[in-house]
């Protein structure tokens, strides 16, 4: 049984209620003196605690997708198996030397089951040329991209990240990433893109916050070089940096920002929901940068803005006035960027740190992605 399945939610809370109902039945039992009878309290008091907190665990779990698997909740690598797909034409094979495509999934949008209609979402695992690194990941093909009429034409692609330790699962579920995009364009309000959703999490359980770390993770490397190469091979997607966007939440958003703007070679348009501006430093991070100051200078996004030259490109920065804790942060990060740059800002009365809030700010933040991106 799968860590979000209803049945293991089920078997935890009818393990809850039958020792809370063991507890009243055996407690005047056990209220002698004796250790026999305070070692039984112990236990019985014990198990009650520990399946409530699982089951509320495992409620909170399934609302907000932290953990999508019992491998990732214990930290462990999950191994996927390789298909190669060999097919061809206009279902877009994902068949290049460095991203293979495991299953295909329908949208959940209506007429999802026809390509043409719903588009497609592909399943896929990136393989690192230069890191390294093989991630898994979801590709979104719109509906466009299977019709006769854009046949041999490329589409612009954003990246998507979700937070640590999220999973790819909350872009499609929680975030409803595909469907929104599916939305904006139906209503007219957004061009067809082709969205690259994964967490930024390449070397699970670490948080490398998209550093190549000394004698670590290259994470940086992946998803500024090896990621987009990766998919321009197998999809059709423009290579310069005006057909690539990035948007992410939290980590993500931190991600996106700092890969937009130390490479807008590569990011036209980078997007932070929620972001912060400073690389963490903590037990799930570890040392990433091993005393070397230029390295943490690099990670700082405020310091960039005030120590590099003004690099291109386009950013947009959300928070909220009440219930973010990014207010300050996210007006000095304005309030630094320099033309040529641009940056734009989607600013909430109030709205905590997710997923209410970052579904407030997808539509609009899609909008401004495919207002800046272009296809060949």
């Amino acid at each position: 049984m799968g860590l979000t399945s209803t049945a293991v939610l089920a078997v935890v809370a009818a393990a809850a209620v039958a020792l809370f109902a063991a507890t009243v039945r055996f407690w005047p039992r056990l209220a002698r003196p004796g250790a026999a009878a305070v070692s039984g309290r112990i236990g019985l008091l014990l198990a009650t605690q520990l399946t409530l907190f699982a089951a509320v665990g495992l409620v909170a779990n399934n609302a907000f997708l932290f953990y999508g698997s019992w491998a990732d909740l214990f930290g462990q690598k999950q191994e996927l198996g390789v298909v190669t797909d060999h097919g061809s034409g206009a279902e877009g094979a994902a068949g290049s030397r460095h991203l293979t495509r495991i299953a295909s999934r329908h949208p959940d949008v209506p007429g999802g089951r026809v390509p043409s209609v719903g588009g497609r979402i592909d399943q896929v695992v990136i393989s690192g040329r230069t890191s390294g690194i093989d991630s898994p990941a979801y590709v979104y093909l719109p509906p466009e991209y299977f019709r006769a009429a854009y046949a041999g034409r490329t589409f612009p692609a954003a990246v998507v990240l979700t937070g640590y330790p999220g999973t790819a699962e909350n872009l499609l579920k929680g975030l409803r990433y595909p469907q929104t995009a599916h939305e904006r364009v139906r209503a007219g309000k957004a061009r067809p893109m082709i969205l690259v959703m994964l967490r930024p999490t390449v070397a699970p359980p670490r948080d490398t916050e998209c550093v190549d770390v000394p004698k670590g993770p290259r994470t940086e490397t992946f998803f500024a070089k090896d990621l987009p190469e990766a998919v321009a091979g197998a999809y059709r997607v423009g290579t310069k940096a005006r057909n690539w966007g990035i948007i992410g939440n939290s980590t993500g958003g931190y991600c996106a920002l700092k890969l937009g703007m130390l490479h807008p070679d590569r990011y036209a348009a980078s997007a932070g929901l929620s972001a912060y501006y400073r690389a963490a430093e903590d037990p799930t991070t570890g040392d990433l940068f091993q005393g070397r100051q230029k390295l943490r200078d690099r990670a700082d996004l405020l310091w960039n803005l005030e120590h590099r030259p003004p690099s291109g490109g386009s950013f947009l920065v959300t928070t909220s006035r009440e219930g973010e804790d990014n207010l300050g942060s996210t007006m000095e990060f304005i309030e630094k960027v320099k033309a040529p740059a641009r940056v734009s800002s989607i600013v909430l009365d109030s709205g905590g740190h997710n997923f209410t809030t970052w579904r407030r700010e997808i539509p609009p933040a899609l909008e401004w992605l495919s207002a800046r991106l272009g296809a060949d």
